[in-house]
Order: structure tokens, then sequence, then C-alpha cells
């Protein structure tokens, strides 16, 4: 039963992660944000389309998809390497979501949401990329920083203290999904046509 019950909470998470915020608040505008912007689901395609009070309210939702699950298993006492999975699987469902045909956000704020729940030091990193974002207006670039800084930080901290390393895998793998998910960014990045912070895409 106590694994039947792991297995079914690790697909509530997955499920969970697979609330496309962005989406359910748009149709309150009736505003499909997959229509517009970069066609994420997630907060910084949700500001351009439909103004930072959506933006945040998807923020905060998103976040605590990743934040929650992570809390619950620690409180509950499992394994490490289940809280592990319990904060990648939110992530994965938030990317690939199940409700819109495998498709989703870019899992940034999802995956700060599960990581802070592992490792809440890594909310050091939310000030270098806020000065990121001021000094180059490019939400891309501060995400992919982070994406990368987080799993070296906690490395670090595995190796020098009580960390999981199944905990560090969990940062790496959802490191490594925020940059393929923003491949298309990148690009954009390298030609010099990536999307600035505060400016909001035409809906009409």
């Amino acid at each position: 039963m106590h694994a039947v019950v792991i297995v079914l909470y690790l697909i509530g998470c997955f499920l969970l992660g697979g609330i496309p915020w962005g989406l359910v608040l748009g149709h309150f505008r009736g505003i499909d944000v997959r229509q517009h912007g970069s066609g994420s689901t997630g907060a910084t395609n949700t500001l351009r389309v439909l103004g930072w009070q959506f933006s945040v309210a998807v923020f905060l939702l998103d976040f605590a998809k990743g934040l929650l699950p992570v809390l619950i298993a620690r409180w509950i006492g499992w394994d490490a390497w289940i809280v592990g999975v319990a904060a990648l699987l939110p992530v994965i469902g938030h990317c690939w979501s199940p409700y819109i045909g495998f498709k989703g956000g870019k899992g940034m704020a999802t995956s700060g949401g599960a990581a802070v729940g592992l490792m809440p030091e890594l909310l050091i990193i939310l000030p270098l990329m806020i000065l990121i974002v001021w000094l180059t207006r490019y939400v891309s670039l501060a995400s992919m920083i982070a994406a990368v800084l987080g799993p070296a930080a906690a490395a670090i901290y595995a190796a020098v203290g009580d960390f999981p390393w199944i905990w560090v895998l969990a940062l790496a793998i959802m490191g490594g999904i925020i940059v393929y998910k923003h491949k298309a960014n990148i690009h954009r990045l390298a030609t010099g046509t990536e999307n600035k912070f505060g400016v909001r895409a035409r809906t009409s």
C-alpha cells in the first residue's frame, strides 16, 4: 500500500505541474496566450500578452506547483529519491502538459519552486537574475544562467555538506530542461532578435 501511495502521489505531482495557468487565466480575458508572443503558457509570455497582474498570478501559481509537492514529500519524510522525483515531475508536467497536447511553458517558475523546496539557499540566485534582466532586458538569458548556476551550487553544497546527490541530479535535469526549452531563444539571442522584457505582444 505504501508503494501505491507513493506512485499515486508522483502521478499527482505530474498532473499538478501540467495545469497551464497562463492558458487558464488567459481565458478570463478571452485570449489564448499560445497564439501570441512566444506561444509559451508561462509567466514571461503572459506578461507580454496579458500584463503584469496576470503574469504575477501565473508566476506564483507555477512556482507553487513546484514548491508544494517537494514540501509535502519532505514533511511526510519520504526518501530523498522520492523527494527528488516529486520535484522533477511538476517541471516535466509544466513543460509537456497532458492537458494541452504535451506542450507548455519553459519551466523556469516551476523549477524555481521545486529548487527552493529542495534548497532554499538557491534564492540567492534571484538578485543575480534581476540584475541580468535589468542590464540586458532578456529574461531568457537570466533563466538559462540560473538553470546552470543552480545545479552547480547544489553540487558544491553536496560535496561539502549534507545534501543528497539525487537532488543535485534532479536540479541538473531541471536545468537541462530549461535550456532545452529555450533553444529558440538561444537562436534569437545569437541573431539579436530576442524578445525584450517589458514589451507587450500584439493580441489583435
